[in-house]
């Protein structure tokens, strides 16, 4: 399908209520202190599920937040033609701790962020079936705008040294040692990053990893928005031109100059719940229609009725008889 689109407060509890002074007088099971102090409200229910009739397949989450908040638990699988479950994975998030449980590979990931000292963090994750993880201590410096990361494997992998990180208001870069010729013990430095700056009306961007170097310079107004993009030693040359007639119609369009190929998708909006779009890309031969009931981007919860339909009609340039509709279905209950 061609452009498919497709937590919590601190853990100290109230203190019970006083009993009452009603001369010696006896409170009722569940009345007083105690009851108040056991009483819980069952957790709220939140259950989306998504159909793709390019695959057939739905995709099912099922969640609810759990001791007032302070934890949240979900649940996703996918059910295939015959109903049968695919891919359930177990989810538990708190402030310093989540889990993600892969149920058909029996293995879980498990990851840890908390507060050392002031200005000084700790993180880890680790996977249990491959024994591997990473652990990292960050810092602030001259205020959290500045910030300092050494991260490392764990265990130590032969061909990966310690990665450390410096962040600051215009990007980070991370500097690492790798053996790149293990029998020779060869090491050489990584490094990679990425830094923005403004320039007149617009923001430049260079984001480098090791001998490759992308730039970018980014020029938007209240109508246009102009992206030539260099990638090098590749020179692959593209620009990116959008243009906005109105509050609800955008014209996008981009040339790649290696590949003499482009696309181009012409956007108009009715509301905030209803879109259609029309492109075409050379890449692919494709042209296609769509259309959207619910924001796009957004999600099901502030769709109408709590739901999300996408509808598009893919028209190959090789061969008209191989045009296809699809569309996809997604909808939210709260119980």
């Amino acid at each position: 399908m061609v452009e498919p689109k497709p937590e919590p407060p601190s853990i100290s509890a109230p203190p019970p209520p006083p009993l009452a002074a009603d001369d010696g007088a006896v409170a009722a099971p569940g009345v007083g202190s105690f009851g108040g102090f056991f009483k819980m409200d069952r957790p709220k229910l939140r259950v989306t599920s998504e159909y793709d009739s390019e695959s057939s397949v739905f995709f099912n989450k099922i969640s609810c937040k759990l001791l007032d908040n302070l934890a949240k638990l979900k649940l996703s699988f996918q059910n295939g033609n015959n109903g049968e479950v695919l891919e359930p994975h177990l989810y538990l998030k708190s402030k310093f701790f989540s889990l993600q449980y892969d149920v058909e590979e029996n293995d879980a990931l498990l990851n840890t962020s908390f507060e050392i000292a002031p200005g000084l963090q700790f993180r880890a994750a680790t996977e249990l079936k491959a024994r591997q993880g990473e652990v990292a201590m960050v810092a602030d410096l001259a205020g959290p705008a500045y910030k300092f990361e050494l991260s490392s494997a764990v265990p130590s992998i032969s061909m990966t040294q310690p990665r450390a990180t410096l962040k600051f208001p215009l990007g980070e870069i991370s500097l690492e040692e790798k053996d790149e010729e293990e029998e020779q013990q060869k090491r050489a430095l990584s490094l990679n990053g990425i830094v923005k700056s403004h320039i007149l009306n617009g923001v430049y961007t260079a984001r480098f990893s090791d001998e490759n170097l992308d730039l970018r310079y980014a020029y938007k107004d209240g109508e246009m928005t102009f992206i030539p993009s260099l990638s090098l030693p590749s020179n692959a040359l593209s620009i990116a031109f959008k243009r906005r007639f109105s509050p609800s119609d955008k014209l996008s369009y981009l040339y790649k100059f290696d590949t003499n190929s482009w696309s181009a998708v012409y956007k108009h909006r009715v509301g905030n719940d209803y879109k259609l779009k029309a492109g075409y890309d050379t890449d692919v031969r494709n042209g296609w229609a769509a259309l959207w009931v619910g924001n796009e981007d957004g999600k099901a919860k502030a769709a109408p009725m709590k739901m999300k339909v996408q509808i598009m009609l893919q028209v190959p340039q090789d061969n008209i008889k191989l045009t296809a509709l699809m569309f996809r279905v997604k909808k939210r209950w709260d119980f």
